[in-house]
């Protein structure tokens, strides 16, 4: 059955917007990018050469008046906007997507969820690592049980940025969803608990490192999983040199990757989505498995961040489920704010059970 393109806004065009959002949407044809919203000029000029059929407006809440001309409305401005921003396109009758971290507090996130289901509207959060080349690899590995009984699960995303962050995240207090914790935990604690289920006990270290002041750019934890399996969790944008992306261990072997999934490098150096190869991971990055005797190498995989809003569009046309579950994502905040609560790091599991 054919349908009519989704309608759908962008508000901001940063990062995220134009690589993460804007470049998928372009090549999908359930969808047609209707609006962008961006106050920067050069920006601006970007998204009109990447959409031309894009309308530009600069204030993110004027969407409310354009809202008969949308069916969704994606929010990938500085996360303390994350909520006015959802808040009022819900109002307006259309359904919302929201980049991570998906709230500044878990409370708002719950309020936010009870506001979309009482408007009777759909709310999903981009959670794109799901759909990362190594961890789609990870998890079938995981499935078809090559590594036995898992007990500990070690995960990093490391940067080197001496200078520090710019622009917003430069500023942005862990009161208003600043810091590493915020920027990388969303995805790491989500593949974690993804992959091993709820977590009954946490441990971390938040803190600044290196002469640049400002929010926290290195953080740590451990977090328990309710099946035994261990995770250790790293963030760091003060790492010269990058441990593995992935070291996970069971009782039967062993598995480790390096370097990270190429869809981001891919977008910023200008290939888009549909070109020949996309996602794929070359022979070099590809994983080492090893039971013990020897080690081999795991065949290249494909990462899929479009495969988020092939599912969307299909969740939105069919009223079938949402490809995340922004509860998941309000799981992981109640997480980092315990993890912010350091050097007090007790943990609660109550609202994890049942």
């Amino acid at each position: 059955m054919n349908h009519p393109p989704l309608r759908a806004a962008i508000l901001g065009y940063g990062v995220a917007g134009r690589f993460f959002h804007g470049a998928f949407l372009a090549v999908d044809p359930a969808y047609e990018v209707a609006i962008i919203s961006t106050s920067n000029p050069e920006r601006a000029a970007q998204a009109r050469e990447d959409h031309p059929g894009a309308l530009i407006i600069e204030d993110p809440s004027d969407i409310a008046a354009h809202a008969p001309d949308l069916d969704l409305v994606i929010v990938c401005t500085p996360p303390s906007s994350h909520v006015a921003l959802a808040r009022a396109a819900l109002h307006s009758g259309l359904d919302v997507v929201v980049d991570k971290p998906f709230a500044p507090t878990s409370a708002e996130g719950e309020a936010l969820i009870a506001e979309a289901r009482a408007l009777g509207r759909r709310l999903s959060v981009f959670q794109n690592r799901r759909y990362d080349a190594d961890f789609l690899t990870l998890t079938g590995l995981v499935e078809a049980g090559e590594l036995g009984r898992i007990h500990t699960f070690e995960s990093r995303f490391e940067w080197w940025k001496p200078a520090g962050e710019r622009s917003w995240k430069a500023q942005t207090p862990v009161t208003e969803g600043g810091g590493i914790l915020f920027d990388l935990g969303p995805h790491l604690i989500d593949q974690a608990v993804q992959l091993f289920g709820p977590v009954t006990e946490l441990l971390a270290a938040v803190r600044t490192a290196g002469p640049a002041a400002g929010p926290a750019n290195v953080a740590q934890l451990i977090l328990t999983h309710s099946g035994g399996v261990t995770s250790h969790l790293t963030m760091s944008s003060l790492s010269a040199l990058e441990g593995p992306r992935f070291h996970v261990s069971g009782d039967q072997g062993a598995w480790r990757t390096v370097g990270k999934d190429p869809q981001e490098a891919a977008l910023r150096s200008g290939t888009t989505p549909d070109a020949p190869g996309f996602g794929h991971e070359s022979e070099d990055a590809r994983g080492e498995l090893s039971s013990g005797a020897d080690v081999i190498r795991t065949p290249p995989g494909t990462g899929d961040y479009g495969r988020y809003y092939r599912e969307l569009a299909d969740a939105l046309r069919t009223g079938s489920p949402v490809p995340v579950d922004p509860q998941d994502s309000v799981d992981v905040l109640t997480l980092i704010e315990a993890a912010h609560r350091a050097p007090h790091p007790t943990f609660s599991p109550d609202r994890f059970e049942g």
